[in-house]
Protein backbone atom coordinates (compact mmCIF):
# COMPACT_ATOMS: atom_id res chain seq x y z
CA UNK A 1 0.00 0.00 0.00
CA UNK A 2 1.53 3.67 -0.88
CA UNK A 3 -0.03 6.81 0.27
CA UNK A 4 0.39 10.53 -0.31
CA UNK A 5 -0.42 13.96 1.14
CA UNK A 6 0.26 16.87 -0.55
CA UNK A 7 0.29 20.27 1.67
CA UNK A 8 -0.87 23.69 1.07
CA UNK A 9 2.72 25.17 1.57
CA UNK A 10 4.50 22.44 -0.63
CA UNK A 11 5.57 19.83 1.42
CA UNK A 12 4.91 16.24 0.55
CA UNK A 13 4.38 12.91 2.11
CA UNK A 14 4.44 9.75 0.91
CA UNK A 15 4.32 6.08 2.67
CA UNK A 16 4.71 2.36 1.82
CA UNK A 17 3.33 0.50 4.13
CA UNK A 18 5.21 -3.00 4.38
CA UNK A 19 2.98 -5.61 5.81
CA UNK A 20 4.88 -8.21 8.33
CA UNK A 21 7.96 -5.68 8.88
CA UNK A 22 8.52 -4.56 12.84
CA UNK A 23 10.56 -1.86 11.64
CA UNK A 24 10.44 1.85 9.99
CA UNK A 25 12.21 3.71 7.64
CA UNK A 26 12.03 7.21 7.92
CA UNK A 27 13.42 10.18 5.45
CA UNK A 28 13.44 13.95 4.86
CA UNK A 29 15.07 14.39 1.30
CA UNK A 30 15.81 18.08 0.32
CA UNK A 31 16.22 18.61 -3.32
CA UNK A 32 19.50 20.40 -3.42
CA UNK A 33 22.83 19.58 -3.89
CA UNK A 34 26.40 20.37 -4.95
CA UNK A 35 25.20 20.93 -8.87
CA UNK A 36 23.22 23.87 -7.94
CA UNK A 37 25.78 25.57 -5.61
CA UNK A 38 27.39 28.57 -6.73
CA UNK A 39 31.41 28.93 -6.01
CA UNK A 40 31.68 30.94 -3.09
CA UNK A 41 28.82 28.33 -1.98
CA UNK A 42 30.97 25.06 -3.12
CA UNK A 43 30.36 22.49 -0.26
CA UNK A 44 27.87 24.56 1.48
CA UNK A 45 25.42 21.45 0.96
CA UNK A 46 27.57 18.79 2.50
CA UNK A 47 28.77 21.15 5.30
CA UNK A 48 25.09 21.90 6.92
CA UNK A 49 24.24 17.84 6.40
CA UNK A 50 27.13 18.24 8.74
CA UNK A 51 26.27 20.61 11.02
CA UNK A 52 22.32 19.32 11.15
CA UNK A 53 23.82 16.90 13.84
CA UNK A 54 25.41 19.26 16.27
CA UNK A 55 22.53 20.64 17.98
CA UNK A 56 19.25 22.19 18.35
CA UNK A 57 17.51 24.22 20.37
CA UNK A 58 16.97 21.36 23.30
CA UNK A 59 19.64 19.42 22.57
CA UNK A 60 23.15 19.42 22.04
CA UNK A 61 25.28 17.04 19.82
CA UNK A 62 25.87 14.25 21.98
CA UNK A 63 21.91 14.18 23.25
CA UNK A 64 20.84 13.65 19.74
CA UNK A 65 22.93 10.29 19.14
CA UNK A 66 22.72 9.62 22.80
CA UNK A 67 19.04 9.60 21.90
CA UNK A 68 18.48 7.85 18.67
CA UNK A 69 20.89 4.78 20.24
CA UNK A 70 18.46 4.60 23.35
CA UNK A 71 16.21 3.72 21.07
CA UNK A 72 18.29 1.36 19.72
CA UNK A 73 17.48 3.31 15.95
CA UNK A 74 20.12 4.07 12.87
CA UNK A 75 20.43 7.51 11.56
CA UNK A 76 22.65 9.01 8.93
CA UNK A 77 22.15 11.66 6.00
CA UNK A 78 24.16 11.80 2.83
CA UNK A 79 24.43 14.78 0.29
CA UNK A 80 24.62 14.00 -3.27
CA UNK A 81 25.13 16.48 -6.52
CA UNK A 82 20.98 17.15 -6.53
CA UNK A 83 19.51 15.90 -3.20
CA UNK A 84 20.02 15.89 0.39
CA UNK A 85 18.85 12.84 2.44
CA UNK A 86 18.62 12.81 6.24
CA UNK A 87 17.25 9.84 7.45
CA UNK A 88 16.55 6.87 10.28
CA UNK A 89 15.72 3.19 10.87
CA UNK A 90 14.38 2.33 14.13
CA UNK A 91 11.53 -0.79 15.53
CA UNK A 92 7.83 0.00 14.60
CA UNK A 93 6.98 1.01 18.56
CA UNK A 94 9.72 3.44 18.85
CA UNK A 95 8.27 5.29 15.70
CA UNK A 96 7.21 8.79 16.99
CA UNK A 97 10.18 9.42 19.85
CA UNK A 98 12.32 8.57 16.25
CA UNK A 99 10.30 11.08 13.75
CA UNK A 100 10.67 13.58 16.39
CA UNK A 101 14.62 13.46 17.20
CA UNK A 102 15.00 13.38 13.24
CA UNK A 103 12.41 16.35 12.83
CA UNK A 104 14.69 18.12 15.64
CA UNK A 105 17.48 17.95 14.24
CA UNK A 106 15.76 18.66 10.53
CA UNK A 107 13.94 21.84 11.87
CA UNK A 108 15.81 23.22 14.85
CA UNK A 109 19.63 23.00 14.59
CA UNK A 110 21.05 26.03 15.78
CA UNK A 111 24.53 25.78 14.55
CA UNK A 112 27.06 26.60 17.67
CA UNK A 113 29.81 28.26 17.05
CA UNK A 114 31.85 26.03 18.79
CA UNK A 115 30.38 22.90 16.86
CA UNK A 116 31.49 24.78 13.67
CA UNK A 117 35.19 24.86 14.10
CA UNK A 118 35.20 20.96 14.93
CA UNK A 119 33.19 20.04 12.08
CA UNK A 120 35.28 22.22 9.84
CA UNK A 121 37.91 20.02 11.30
CA UNK A 122 36.01 17.20 10.08
CA UNK A 123 34.65 17.51 7.20
CA UNK A 124 38.55 18.71 6.19
CA UNK A 125 39.57 15.43 7.07
CA UNK A 126 37.32 13.70 5.07
CA UNK A 127 38.35 15.78 1.90
CA UNK A 128 41.57 14.61 2.76
CA UNK A 129 40.56 11.25 3.16
CA UNK A 130 38.98 11.58 -0.50
CA UNK A 131 42.20 12.49 -1.80
CA UNK A 132 43.59 9.50 -0.35
CA UNK A 133 41.16 7.36 -1.92
CA UNK A 134 41.88 7.31 -5.57
CA UNK A 135 39.02 5.43 -7.32
CA UNK A 136 36.57 8.19 -5.75
CA UNK A 137 39.20 10.94 -6.64
CA UNK A 138 39.53 9.81 -10.36
CA UNK A 139 35.44 10.03 -10.54
CA UNK A 140 35.28 13.43 -9.20
CA UNK A 141 38.20 14.06 -11.80
CA UNK A 142 35.91 12.15 -14.55
CA UNK A 143 32.41 14.83 -13.78
CA UNK A 144 34.97 17.68 -14.28
CA UNK A 145 36.26 16.54 -17.25
CA UNK A 146 32.80 15.74 -18.23
CA UNK A 147 31.13 18.60 -16.93
CA UNK A 148 33.60 21.27 -16.16
CA UNK A 149 33.99 22.95 -12.99
CA UNK A 150 30.50 23.97 -12.05
CA UNK A 151 27.08 22.32 -12.17
CA UNK A 152 27.37 18.34 -12.29
CA UNK A 153 30.81 18.48 -12.72
CA UNK A 154 31.56 20.06 -8.90
CA UNK A 155 33.14 17.65 -6.27
CA UNK A 156 29.85 17.13 -3.31
CA UNK A 157 32.86 17.67 -0.36
CA UNK A 158 34.01 21.37 -1.87
CA UNK A 159 37.69 22.81 -1.47
CA UNK A 160 38.81 23.04 1.92
CA UNK A 161 39.19 26.53 1.65
CA UNK A 162 35.65 27.13 1.04
CA UNK A 163 34.90 24.99 4.29
CA UNK A 164 37.07 26.79 6.44
CA UNK A 165 35.12 30.37 5.65
CA UNK A 166 31.62 29.11 6.37
CA UNK A 167 29.72 30.94 8.87
CA UNK A 168 26.48 30.53 10.30
CA UNK A 169 24.73 33.02 8.24
CA UNK A 170 25.79 31.95 5.20
CA UNK A 171 24.13 28.36 6.58
CA UNK A 172 20.76 30.51 6.81
CA UNK A 173 21.14 32.24 3.96
CA UNK A 174 21.68 28.84 1.63
CA UNK A 175 18.86 26.76 3.59
CA UNK A 176 16.54 29.60 3.70
CA UNK A 177 16.73 29.55 -0.41
CA UNK A 178 16.63 25.68 -0.56
CA UNK A 179 15.33 23.67 2.77
CA UNK A 180 11.49 25.31 2.04
CA UNK A 181 8.79 22.72 2.05
CA UNK A 182 8.07 22.87 -1.98
CA UNK A 183 11.28 21.25 -2.16
CA UNK A 184 10.89 19.00 0.44
CA UNK A 185 9.90 15.34 0.76
CA UNK A 186 9.29 13.16 3.82
CA UNK A 187 9.14 9.29 2.90
CA UNK A 188 8.29 6.44 5.23
CA UNK A 189 9.03 3.17 4.59
CA UNK A 190 8.22 -0.26 6.69
CA UNK A 191 5.66 -1.13 9.47
CA UNK A 192 3.54 1.88 9.53
CA UNK A 193 0.24 3.14 8.58
CA UNK A 194 -0.41 6.45 6.61
CA UNK A 195 -2.33 7.87 9.27
CA UNK A 196 0.21 7.58 11.84
CA UNK A 197 2.62 9.24 9.58
CA UNK A 198 0.52 12.29 8.54
CA UNK A 199 0.21 12.07 12.15
CA UNK A 200 3.57 12.83 12.91
CA UNK A 201 4.45 15.24 9.72
CA UNK A 202 1.51 17.26 10.72
CA UNK A 203 2.46 17.65 14.08
CA UNK A 204 6.32 18.36 13.38
CA UNK A 205 5.99 20.21 9.73
CA UNK A 206 3.09 21.97 10.54
CA UNK A 207 5.01 25.19 11.33
CA UNK A 208 7.09 25.31 8.08
CA UNK A 209 6.28 28.41 6.54
CA UNK A 210 6.67 28.37 2.36
CA UNK A 211 9.86 30.03 1.98
CA UNK A 212 11.58 32.04 -0.59
CA UNK A 213 12.64 28.63 -2.52
CA UNK A 214 15.17 29.36 -5.41
CA UNK A 215 14.52 27.25 -8.44
CA UNK A 216 18.21 26.84 -9.84
CA UNK A 217 19.17 25.12 -13.11
CA UNK A 218 22.50 24.01 -14.04
CA UNK A 219 23.64 25.25 -16.96
CA UNK A 220 24.95 22.42 -18.63
CA UNK A 221 28.41 22.39 -20.93
CA UNK A 222 30.00 19.24 -21.52
CA UNK A 223 33.82 19.40 -21.29
CA UNK A 224 35.19 16.77 -23.52
CA UNK A 225 38.63 16.99 -22.13
CA UNK A 226 41.66 14.26 -20.83
CA UNK A 227 42.22 15.29 -17.52
CA UNK A 228 45.44 13.98 -15.08
CA UNK A 229 46.21 13.89 -11.61
CA UNK A 230 49.65 13.02 -10.63
CA UNK A 231 49.51 10.82 -7.24
CA UNK A 232 52.68 8.45 -5.91
CA UNK A 233 50.27 5.40 -5.66
CA UNK A 234 50.79 1.74 -7.14
CA UNK A 235 47.99 1.52 -9.62
CA UNK A 236 46.49 3.49 -11.68
CA UNK A 237 42.73 4.53 -12.37
CA UNK A 238 41.18 5.09 -15.40
CA UNK A 239 37.86 6.72 -16.33
CA UNK A 240 35.83 7.02 -19.19
CA UNK A 241 32.41 9.24 -19.83
CA UNK A 242 30.19 9.07 -22.41
CA UNK A 243 26.61 11.04 -22.51
CA UNK A 244 23.32 9.70 -22.00
CA UNK A 245 19.84 9.96 -21.36
CA UNK A 246 18.49 12.34 -18.70
CA UNK A 247 16.51 11.31 -15.81
CA UNK A 248 12.74 10.28 -16.66
CA UNK A 249 13.77 9.81 -20.86
CA UNK A 250 11.59 6.95 -21.77
CA UNK A 251 14.26 4.99 -23.20
CA UNK A 252 15.71 5.06 -19.76
CA UNK A 253 15.17 1.84 -18.81
CA UNK A 254 16.73 0.78 -21.97
CA UNK A 255 19.89 2.59 -21.37
CA UNK A 256 20.14 0.34 -17.48
CA UNK A 257 20.26 -2.37 -19.57
CA UNK A 258 22.67 -1.67 -21.83
CA UNK A 259 25.11 -0.71 -19.14
CA UNK A 260 24.30 -4.59 -17.18
CA UNK A 261 25.75 -5.45 -20.46
CA UNK A 262 28.88 -3.26 -20.63
CA UNK A 263 29.90 -3.69 -17.20
CA UNK A 264 27.23 -3.90 -14.73
CA UNK A 265 28.17 -7.45 -13.56
CA UNK A 266 31.08 -10.18 -13.77
CA UNK A 267 29.37 -11.71 -16.75
CA UNK A 268 29.17 -8.24 -18.38
CA UNK A 269 31.77 -7.28 -21.34
CA UNK A 270 33.75 -5.17 -19.76
CA UNK A 271 34.66 -7.94 -16.96
CA UNK A 272 34.77 -10.97 -19.17
CA UNK A 273 36.92 -9.21 -21.91
CA UNK A 274 39.37 -6.62 -19.82
CA UNK A 275 39.77 -8.80 -16.63
CA UNK A 276 39.20 -12.51 -17.24
CA UNK A 277 40.95 -12.91 -20.70
CA UNK A 278 43.66 -10.28 -20.36
CA UNK A 279 43.77 -10.24 -17.03
CA UNK A 280 43.93 -6.18 -17.10
CA UNK A 281 42.17 -5.14 -14.01
CA UNK A 282 41.34 -6.58 -10.70
CA UNK A 283 38.30 -3.94 -11.21
CA UNK A 284 36.40 -2.92 -13.78
CA UNK A 285 33.20 -1.86 -14.11
CA UNK A 286 30.31 0.81 -15.67
CA UNK A 287 27.51 2.78 -14.34
CA UNK A 288 25.01 5.36 -15.16
CA UNK A 289 24.71 8.62 -13.37
CA UNK A 290 21.90 10.70 -14.42
CA UNK A 291 20.43 13.80 -14.06
CA UNK A 292 16.99 15.73 -14.98
CA UNK A 293 18.78 17.53 -17.83
CA UNK A 294 21.84 15.44 -18.67
CA UNK A 295 23.07 12.09 -17.59
CA UNK A 296 26.69 10.08 -18.08
CA UNK A 297 27.55 6.46 -18.84
CA UNK A 298 30.88 6.03 -17.11
CA UNK A 299 33.70 3.26 -17.13
CA UNK A 300 36.23 2.93 -14.42
CA UNK A 301 39.32 0.40 -14.16
CA UNK A 302 41.97 -0.17 -12.02
CA UNK A 303 45.23 -1.10 -13.60
CA UNK A 304 49.14 -1.70 -13.47
CA UNK A 305 50.80 1.48 -14.76
CA UNK A 306 52.94 -0.67 -16.96
CA UNK A 307 49.32 -1.81 -18.40
CA UNK A 308 47.09 1.93 -18.59
CA UNK A 309 47.34 1.98 -22.21
CA UNK A 310 46.77 -1.45 -22.74
CA UNK A 311 43.84 -1.38 -20.53
CA UNK A 312 42.44 1.56 -21.97
CA UNK A 313 42.86 0.58 -25.68
CA UNK A 314 40.67 -2.70 -24.44
CA UNK A 315 37.83 -0.94 -22.82
CA UNK A 316 37.68 1.57 -26.54
CA UNK A 317 38.01 -2.30 -28.29
CA UNK A 318 34.94 -3.21 -25.99
CA UNK A 319 32.72 -0.15 -26.38
CA UNK A 320 33.58 -0.13 -30.49
CA UNK A 321 32.26 -3.55 -30.76
CA UNK A 322 28.99 -3.14 -28.31
CA UNK A 323 28.41 -0.20 -31.19
CA UNK A 324 29.02 -1.35 -34.11
CA UNK A 325 27.92 -5.34 -33.33
CA UNK A 326 25.09 -4.83 -31.04
CA UNK A 327 24.29 -6.81 -28.26
CA UNK A 328 23.01 -10.38 -28.65
CA UNK A 329 19.21 -11.58 -27.67
CA UNK A 330 20.84 -13.91 -24.49
CA UNK A 331 22.48 -10.72 -23.42
CA UNK A 332 19.44 -8.92 -23.41
CA UNK A 333 17.20 -11.08 -21.87
CA UNK A 334 19.92 -11.84 -19.19
CA UNK A 335 19.89 -8.10 -18.59
CA UNK A 336 15.96 -7.61 -18.50
CA UNK A 337 15.81 -10.19 -15.85
CA UNK A 338 18.55 -8.74 -14.02
CA UNK A 339 16.57 -5.24 -13.65
CA UNK A 340 13.64 -7.29 -12.74
CA UNK A 341 15.55 -8.98 -9.81
CA UNK A 342 17.02 -5.62 -8.83
CA UNK A 343 13.28 -4.65 -8.28
CA UNK A 344 12.00 -7.23 -6.22
CA UNK A 345 15.11 -6.96 -3.80
CA UNK A 346 14.32 -3.55 -3.65
CA UNK A 347 10.85 -3.99 -2.62
CA UNK A 348 12.11 -6.15 0.77
CA UNK A 349 14.36 -3.59 2.11
CA UNK A 350 12.33 -0.54 3.84
CA UNK A 351 16.01 1.82 3.32
CA UNK A 352 15.38 0.94 -0.22
CA UNK A 353 11.85 1.52 -0.74
CA UNK A 354 12.26 4.83 1.40
CA UNK A 355 14.56 6.60 -0.64
CA UNK A 356 13.10 4.90 -3.93
CA UNK A 357 9.54 6.59 -3.32
CA UNK A 358 10.87 9.57 -1.81
CA UNK A 359 13.19 10.40 -4.84
CA UNK A 360 10.77 9.52 -7.11
CA UNK A 361 8.21 12.09 -5.61
CA UNK A 362 10.66 14.61 -5.40
CA UNK A 363 12.49 14.05 -9.10
CA UNK A 364 8.77 13.74 -10.58
CA UNK A 365 6.52 14.69 -8.04
CA UNK A 366 4.31 11.76 -8.45
CA UNK A 367 4.30 8.45 -6.81
CA UNK A 368 6.67 5.58 -7.74
CA UNK A 369 4.47 2.62 -9.61
CA UNK A 370 5.63 -0.70 -9.34
CA UNK A 371 3.37 -2.70 -11.31
CA UNK A 372 3.86 -0.28 -14.36
CA UNK A 373 7.13 -0.67 -13.73
CA UNK A 374 7.64 -4.02 -13.90
CA UNK A 375 5.45 -4.11 -17.43
CA UNK A 376 7.52 -1.44 -18.90
CA UNK A 377 10.24 -3.73 -18.18
CA UNK A 378 8.46 -7.12 -19.55
CA UNK A 379 7.28 -4.94 -22.66
CA UNK A 380 11.18 -4.13 -23.21
CA UNK A 381 12.28 -6.17 -26.69
CA UNK A 382 15.91 -6.64 -27.86
CA UNK A 383 15.06 -4.81 -31.37
CA UNK A 384 14.46 -1.50 -29.01
CA UNK A 385 17.64 -2.04 -26.80
CA UNK A 386 19.28 -2.40 -30.38
CA UNK A 387 18.15 1.04 -31.57
CA UNK A 388 18.93 2.67 -28.57
CA UNK A 389 22.14 1.86 -28.41
CA UNK A 390 23.10 3.86 -31.32
CA UNK A 391 22.44 6.74 -29.41
CA UNK A 392 24.77 5.92 -26.77
CA UNK A 393 28.85 5.96 -27.33
CA UNK A 394 28.66 9.26 -28.44
CA UNK A 395 32.46 10.13 -29.26
CA UNK A 396 32.62 13.50 -29.56
CA UNK A 397 31.57 14.25 -25.96
CA UNK A 398 33.72 11.79 -24.41
CA UNK A 399 35.56 12.80 -21.22
CA UNK A 400 38.47 11.24 -19.62
CA UNK A 401 40.53 10.95 -16.00
CA UNK A 402 43.66 9.50 -15.26
CA UNK A 403 45.24 9.24 -11.48
CA UNK A 404 48.52 7.66 -10.60
CA UNK A 405 52.08 8.59 -11.19
CA UNK A 406 52.14 10.57 -14.51
CA UNK A 407 51.66 13.74 -15.89
CA UNK A 408 50.34 12.37 -19.05
CA UNK A 409 46.57 12.74 -19.57
CA UNK A 410 45.32 10.00 -22.09
CA UNK A 411 44.39 10.89 -25.19
CA UNK A 412 40.39 11.50 -26.24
Amino acid sequence: MVYEKRYENGLRLVVKQMEGLMSVTMGILVGTGASVETDAEDGISHFIEHMQFKGTQKRNAFEISDAFDRLGAQVNAFTGKDLTCYYSKCTSDHTAACFELLSDLFLNSTFPEEEMVREKGVVCEEISMNEDTPEDLCLDLLAQAFYGKENYGRNILGPAANVKGFTVQDIYNYKKARYCPENIVVSFAGGIDPETAQALVENYFSALEKGTFEERKPKIVYGRKSLVKNKPIEQMHLSIAYPSVPRGDEREDYITALNAILGGSMSARLFQEVREKRGLAYSVYSYLSSFPECASQNIYAGVNPSKVQEAYEAILEVVETMKEKGITEDEFLRSREQMKASMFFSNESSNSQMLLYGRYMLYFNQVFDFEEKLDRINAMTHAKAQEVLSVMFDESKKAVALVGKTDTPLPL
